[in-house]
């Protein structure tokens, strides 16, 4: 994916009124900001835009409710620009910011275990990527890796990777409540597990694995990536590089153990099969599990070289778009050094390419559905050095 011509601007006041963009990850000023620190810190441009973004980040009250405040949103997404910089004229707020990113997590895992305890079954707000706690871990991994609190959230991934009995019946301790889309519908009264990373059990594996691979676990810890790599296994569908999980499956499909999807969903980061597969490529490493990590690394290539699956992407972005599927499957190329995974990416990114001359690129600036994301991961793509660009992705959990 080519470096696009337009890098994403600095909005002016005006455009930033709204306190949801001035403090949102996923569409706002904090990850439009992740842009101008890679730039800034590479030397290829002033640290000026940052100021001005941070500057609309904390111009209203931070949200940092428990209720709310979330990786993506509020003062953890803030945080987590912040850091990003890595620049001491944000150490002050940042110290500022940490105490009240801890209350709010403190008080997210009293709820959690109170839940557990009472043999409820949670939201999947609860323990989520973009909502939950396990963004919030990612967040604490991402600031400090020694803090004892990413300990609580990591215990509480484990509790939460147990079954759980509700009516006489065993369920995944994920089992969420509700809908996934938040639309009222019968199929879901009896509630879903979703697999992907965004909003499924691929983000909290995902978590579990990175943090295992860096030498911190807790009890149980091994165990939780057993449990839900066996989940992995008993809802993939196909071989190799036909294998493909759902995104989401109801309660019928839980008790006949058959998903209606009669073929892969499209070829996404957020939900579908390349952020699961990269999911268990980290928990296969995280394993020494060999085997499992060239199944998963085969999952990938069949999502970056199956025409049908591609044609189902509609949109650059990081999301649910090129951008996702191509970075998703890069840092899987760079973590594992296969030649096949790297080919596959490099046409893969040649069809994406002309995906963005055909449509032009996205009309939003955001980081995941819009231009931010794909300038990033176009940077991305071109260098295979860890250390040569900050880690700005660590919010996606693919690295």
């Amino acid at each position: 994916m080519s470096t696009l011509p337009r890098f994403p601007p600095v909005p002016a006041s005006g455009d930033a009124e709204s306190a949801h963009w001035a403090q949102s990850l996923g569409d706002g000023a904090p990850g439009i900001a992740l842009a101008h620190i890679v730039r800034a810190r590479a030397g290829l441009d002033g640290w000026e835009p940052v100021h001005r973004l941070a500057a609309a980040m904390t111009r209203s009250p931070l949200n940092a409710h428990p209720d709310t405040a979330s990786l993506y949103q509020g003062a953890p997404a803030v945080a987590y620009a912040l850091h990003t910089a890595d620049h001491p004229a944000y150490d002050t707020a940042l110290a500022t910011l940490d105490d009240a990113i801890a209350t709010v997590i403190r008080s997210r895992l009293e709820a959690a275990h109170r839940r557990i305890d009472h043999g409820q079954l949670p939201h999947a707000g609860e323990y989520d990527l973009i909502n939950g706690l396990t963004g919030l871990g990612a967040l604490l991994l991402h600031r400090d890796r020694e803090s004892a609190l990413l300990r609580e959230v990591l215990m509480y991934l484990v509790r939460l990777t147990r079954p759980i009995r509700v009516d006489g019946h065993a369920l995944p301790g994920w089992w969420a409540t509700g809908s996934p889309d938040r639309r009222a519908s019968a199929r879901w009264n009896a509630g879903h597990a979703g697999f992907g990373m965004a909003h499924g059990i691929a983000g909290p594996l995902a978590l579990l694995a990175i943090t295992k691979r860096q030498g911190i676990t807790v009890a149980g810890h091994i165990d939780a990536l057993h449990n839900v790599i066996a989940w992995l296994d008993q809802w993939r569908r196909g071989q190799r590089r036909a294998g493909w999980w759902p995104e989401v499956i109801d309660h019928d499909e839980l008790r006949t153990g058959s998903a209606a999807r009669p073929g892969p969903p499209r070829p996404s980061w957020c939900y579908g099969s390349p952020g699961i597969a990269r999911a268990e490529h980290l928990a296969a490493l995280a394993l020494g599990d060999q085997q499992r990590a060239s199944n998963a690394v085969e999952s990938l290539v069949g999502c970056l070289t199956d025409g049908h699956q591609l044609a189902q992407l509609t949109d650059a972005g990081l999301c649910h778009g090129w951008a996702g599927l191509l970075l998703t499957a890069h840092r899987a190329a760079v973590d594992t050094g296969t030649c096949e995974l790297s080919a596959a990416v490099s046409a893969a990114e040649a069809r994406g390419q002309r995906y963005l001359r055909g449509h032009g690129e996205p009309t939003r600036e955001g980081f995941l559905e819009g231009l931010t994301g794909v300038t990033l991961t176009a940077a991305a793509l071109e260098i295979t050095s860890d250390s040569a660009l900050p880690g700005w992705d660590r919010c996606l959990l693919i690295s």
